[in-house]
């Protein structure tokens, strides 16, 4: 089941179900993706028996799945994204088995087509291709076995950093604020079977394919998460009861053969020429800019739609 979002004026948009092509779409039973989560268990078979799809999507239309949430919570899944961020941020590793996350801003997903706001060129602009799941409502100490089925939705997400913002912060040990913009998802929502062989271990393991200006920048499968999704959701919730609606990320999706098949973000680009060439050589990203994001399964289909973008002034 493919899940997506209409502007209507309102804040949240209209939910509708999506065809199995992606072209077309019907009304949902409830008004926002937000609402069919806090009753999901009575409201997923209603959405799963919509076969009839009369509205033909126009793409202008579409917002994020979900426009706004309660809760973004972002990860840091892959380790070799990890140790290259290390080189480009001059800090030591930090040596630790739990997962790493931190908290982001939530009140605003941009939609997958929105031309996003950059306060300044100078911040160093950067895309982080990455992949998400939303959650049911989860309660405080959850196992990770059982956080698998709290996982009812996945997306395809854009986290958006100004790279020059983010090394001071981090050195505070309190976190981003202005580093990290609101991140932008792609038109559609997806359940679990959508993938199918593909979502295993918790992990959507998918190519996502990255491009930049018009020419591929990276190609990395969301398999080797450190960390499965599941266990992600099982640490946000050691402490917390998670509400429905609640969103996690995977981090920037990453692949130890980052030379040959590129990378989803430019900081990690400029961590590799670090390595290579004694310098970074990539600049960010400036004004005009695009970048399109679209996960692909192995027959070519891409469950999420794209995200597709412009990077424009205020």
């Amino acid at each position: 089941m493919r899940l997506a979002t209409l502007k209507n004026g309102t804040p949240d948009g209209q939910l509708v179900v999506v065809s199995p092509d992606g072209t077309h779409s019907a009304d949902a039973p409830v008004a926002t993706l937000q609402a069919a989560l806090e009753q999901w268990s009575a409201v997923a078979p209603q959405l799963a028996a919509i076969s009839s799809f009369p509205d033909m999507i126009n793409p202008a239309s579409l917002t994020a799945p979900l426009p706004r949430a309660w809760q973004w919570l972002d990860g840091s899944a892959f380790a070799c994204h990890g140790e290259l961020m290390d080189k480009v941020f001059g800090i030591e590793p930090l040596k630790t088995e739990r997962p790493l996350m931190y908290q982001g801003v939530s009140d605003k997903f941009y939609g997958p087509n929105d031309d996003v706001v950059m306060a300044d060129e100078a911040f160093g602009i950067d895309f982080e291709g990455e992949f998400g799941v939303i959650v049911d409502a989860v309660p405080m100490g959850t196992s990770a076995e059982d956080c698998i089925q709290h996982i009812r939705l996945i997306v395809q997400i854009n986290d958006w950093s100004l790279r020059a913002l983010a090394g001071p912060e981090m050195k505070t040990g309190f976190g981003w604020v202005q580093a990290k913009p609101p991140c932008s998802m792609a038109p559609f929502a997806v359940t679990p079977d959508e993938l199918g062989a593909q979502w295993k271990n918790g992990r959507a393991c998918l190519d996502l394919l990255v491009d930049w200006n018009g020419k591929r920048f990276g190609a990395a499968n969301g398999e080797p998460m450190g960390h499965g999704f599941h266990e992600l959701v099982a640490h946000a919730a050691r402490t917390r009861n998670l509400v429905a609606g609640t969103v996690i990320g995977s981090g920037t999706v990453s692949n130890e053969n980052y030379r040959e098949i590129g990378s989803s973000c430019i900081a990690e680009r400029r961590g590799i020429e670090i390595m290579d060439q004694g310098g970074a050589k990539t600049e960010f990203m400036r004004y005009g800019d695009t970048v399109r994001m679209q996960g692909v399964l192995a027959d070519g289909r891409a469950p999420f739609g794209a995200i597709d973008q412009t990077v424009v002034k205020p």
